[in-house]
């Protein structure tokens, strides 16, 4: 295999992971609607940068502790299903409280609000053991003889980081002419009752499946 085809293949496998719809997904439709454009593009840079921290992790075998470790996957697993149901469970608590002004994603306007979006956005996906398990699967198949199994990780993640904000840009594109008619303290509040059962429903599924 040549680094060329390794890219190719890894980019074809990964682009389907990347338009199925999951958290990172959710996360960047919900900040769009609720903190704009400027918040949802800090929470997709955040995404991005954990899938660089799992590239290289899967590249040099440290994930591959988590495939030999009973305990230390679920350790992770049960750790980002909980931080999933937070994010859930903290969005239903604003909309039936209606405070639209203090929300999961962009809890303040301006730098703060933007920073922890992406805060969010990187620690969701670092805890998030479905990527871990997709690049410990993949990447290590699509390291060609005699190349750097770091620096090919890494260029492996930039593919798939390269993919994943050219689909966060749609979303957030479309998603932000929908935010002029959800502006509102009535279209926050349904925002996040919607977003949060998500979130809530996949880290509760997260969990159960890896009791």
């Amino acid at each position: 295999m040549t680094l060329s085809q390794a890219v190719l293949g890894f980019g074809a496998v990964a682009l389907l992971l990347t338009v199925v719809p999951g958290i990172d997904t959710t996360l960047v439709l919900r900040s769009t609607l609720v903190g704009g454009r400027r918040q949802a593009a800090a929470a997709a840079l955040g995404i991005t940068l954990g899938l660089f921290v799992w590239g290289a992790a899967a590249a040099v075998g440290a994930a591959a502790l988590l495939a030999a470790s009973e305990w230390a996957f679920r350790a992770v697993t049960w750790g980002g299903a909980a931080y999933i149901v937070y994010l859930g469970g903290r969005m239903l608590w604003r909309a039936a409280r209606g405070d639209d002004a203090a929300v999961a994603l962009a809890p303040a306007p301006g730098p703060r609000g933007v920073g922890r979006a992406l805060a969010t956005g990187f620690t969701t996906n670092l805890l998030n053991p479905k990527i871990g398990v997709f690049y410990i699967a993949t990447i290590p198949q699509f390291i060609p003889d005699g190349y750097s199994p770091l620096a090919v990780g890494l260029l492996l993640a930039a593919v798939h980081a390269a993919l994943g904000l050219a689909w966060f840009a749609l979303i957030i594109l479309g998603a932000g002419y929908a935010r002029r008619w959800l502006a509102s303290a009535r279209g926050v509040r349904v925002v996040d009752a919607v977003a949060g059962t998500v979130l809530l429903v996949m880290g509760v599924r997260l969990a159960l499946a890896h009791r």
